[in-house]
């Protein structure tokens, strides 16, 4: 059975008042998280390696933000910024080139990075709705965290996934794009010579076979923010990873401890962290079904019977996993 490896990068640290993301909350209290990345290894039959960053985390220069993103990230201080991506790569052996694709959870500032500092032929990958974001078509008016770059991303290089409401046979609009000399772009990419389609995966609806193998699977995981995804990766054949971005910044959402936080800012305009709070909670009723009973496979061919999968559970910011990770030497050049 295929597997691939997984590894933790670290990607910058913020600070997360928890006013305003859980309720009932302590306005004095704030947590200090990681914006974590992960590196993903898959290695093909013919022992090709690809290798996947889900999230690039803060930029290593604040100063490189635009200016609305500049003064939020004061909202978030302390913050540090390094190590950031390069330099955690660089720390096991990897620089930039040899990143194949860079998948974001979503394009909030503490997850994009700098994809500039990736060239070609490093390729994008971002959820539904994401571009629109970033062009300014979309706009969200719920608090200050939600300012994008219309120049975020290589559009040449970069693959925007269809709504799982479309027909699930679509091929990615995306690979109509033209390269920068007029070419086709993505639709020349190593990894979409064949339409990435939506298909049913256990208990998620919306699921996207990347290597068609089973090894790692995009999660359409709404809620937070349009274009928000999951990755599912199988590390052992009864054992799967699941990197969760943004569904929660808190675990006692998860345990139903707290509840989903909204406030008032100085315009007395009603503010939440999640662009949809009906839909995190369906996403995070699903992870936590999947915690807790984990996945079932296909029956085992000798006795018959089914088997089930265990799934750890990471979410971009969970500071007591970062702690654990850190311990365990999970962090690359270690894996999960």
């Amino acid at each position: 059975m295929a597997t691939v490896s997984v590894h933790a990068l670290s990607a910058g640290s913020l600070t997360l008042p928890e006013r305003f993301f859980v309720t009932p909350a302590d306005p004095a209290v704030g947590h200090s998280v990681p914006s974590l990345s992960f590196l993903i290894q898959h290695k093909d039959s013919s022992a090709n390696v690809t290798r996947i960053l889900f999230d690039l985390g803060l930029r290593r220069d604040l100063g490189l933000y635009p200016s609305p993103v500049q003064k939020h990230c004061e909202s978030r201080r302390p913050l540090t910024t390094r190590p950031d991506v390069v330099a955690s790569l660089a720390a096991g052996g990897l620089v930039v080139g040899d990143i194949d694709l860079v998948i974001f959870s979503h394009i909030h500032f503490d997850h994009v990075g700098m994809p500039r500092e990736f060239t070609h032929p490093t390729q994008f990958l971002v959820g539904p709705g994401s571009l629109d974001l970033l062009s300014g078509k979309l706009s969200l008016d719920i608090g200050s965290h939600n300012a994008f770059e219309p120049d975020l991303l290589p559009l040449d290089r970069t693959v925007e996934l269809h709504s799982p409401l479309q027909s699930l046979s679509t091929k990615l609009p995306s690979t109509e794009l033209d390269g920068a000399d007029g070419s086709p772009g993505a639709s020349k990419s190593f990894l979409w010579n064949r339409p990435l389609v939506w298909t049913p995966f256990d208990r998620f609806p919306h699921t996207i076979d990347l290597f068609g193998d089973g090894t790692v699977l995009i999660v359409n995981a709404p809620g937070h923010l349009p274009g928000h995804i999951n990755l599912l990766c199988r590390v052992a054949s009864t054992k799967y990873v699941y990197l969760a971005g943004d569904s929660c910044h808190d675990v006692r959402l998860l345990t139903g401890e707290k509840d989903i936080a909204m406030w008032t800012d100085d315009r007395g305009k009603s503010c939440c962290i999640h662009a949809d709070i009906p839909r995190t909670k369906e996403t995070l009723a699903r992870i936590r079904e999947v915690r807790t009973n984990g996945l079932r496979m296909e029956k085992d061919e000798l006795d018959g019977e089914e088997q089930v999968a265990e799934v750890e559970l990471v979410f971009a910011h969970d500071w007591m996993w970062e702690e654990d990770a850190n311990r365990r030497g999970r962090f690359w050049p270690g894996s999960l």
